[in-house]
């Protein structure tokens, strides 16, 4: 049974705001913590944490430059991102959630809401991979489902093949039907002899000669 705990990056340039994160979330996930939004880029890349909690208002790189970056990332943008936010700034949130942050948290801290609002964006995080998983699951399966395998009745004269119906199909109407593979029509060498002779002769003419002598 797979017990890893899930991974938060707590991205803030107060080192006092990473404390009190850390002891509301330290029990229940594993925490990564930086103070600029540089160190996250590179922590997120290496790392790849379940969920990122980033400051907004930030020396060199806000949080808003931050989740820019991630979101142009194509092993980064799924990361969800919470935001922390002054109280008294909805503008800042509107903001945020309109670049792609999945929720927000407020200064000063209330650790039990900070836990919820985390809890509550690993779970759908969870549920999200789930489904993903699934749907790649379900893809291998539908491409598994076309590739022959096992045993094939042939007739030994016609090469027609029995279906599981009992139905005599032409091979090429079988592989077709139960592959991707389609076919390119043209005639073999010994097909060729027989069928159209002259034809085979300006073909293969020369060939035959080198090798009879």
């Amino acid at each position: 049974m797979n017990t890893r705990k899930q991974t938060v990056l707590i991205v803030d340039d107060e080192p006092t705001n990473i404390e009190i994160l850390n002891r509301a979330l330290g029990t229940d996930y594993e925490i990564l913590a930086v103070t600029s939004g540089k160190e996250a880029l590179e922590i997120a890349a290496h790392q790849s944490p379940d969920l990122i909690v980033l400051d907004i208002i930030m020396p060199v790189m806000s949080g808003y430059e931050v989740l820019q970056n991630l979101k142009q990332s194509a092993s980064l943008k799924e990361i969800p991102v919470v935001f922390i936010t002054a109280l008294d700034r909805e503008d800042r949130e509107t903001r945020g959630l309109e670049l792609g942050a999945v929720d927000y948290i407020t200064k000063p801290f209330n650790p039990a809401v900070v836990k919820l609002r985390v809890k509550t964006q690993l779970q759908l995080k969870l549920q999200r991979d789930a489904l993903t998983l699934r749907n790649i699951e379900l893809q291998e399966a539908l491409a598994k489902i076309k590739t022959l395998s096992g045993f094939i009745p042939i007739c030994a004269s016609c090469k027609k093949i029995r279906d599981d119906r009992g139905y005599w199909n032409q091979l090429e109407n079988y592989i077709r039907e139960h592959s991707d593979a389609d076919f390119t029509h043209g005639y073999c060498p010994d097909c060729m002899k027989k069928l159209f002779p002259e034809y085979y002769e300006k073909t293969y003419g020369d060939e035959t000669h080198k090798t009879r002598t």
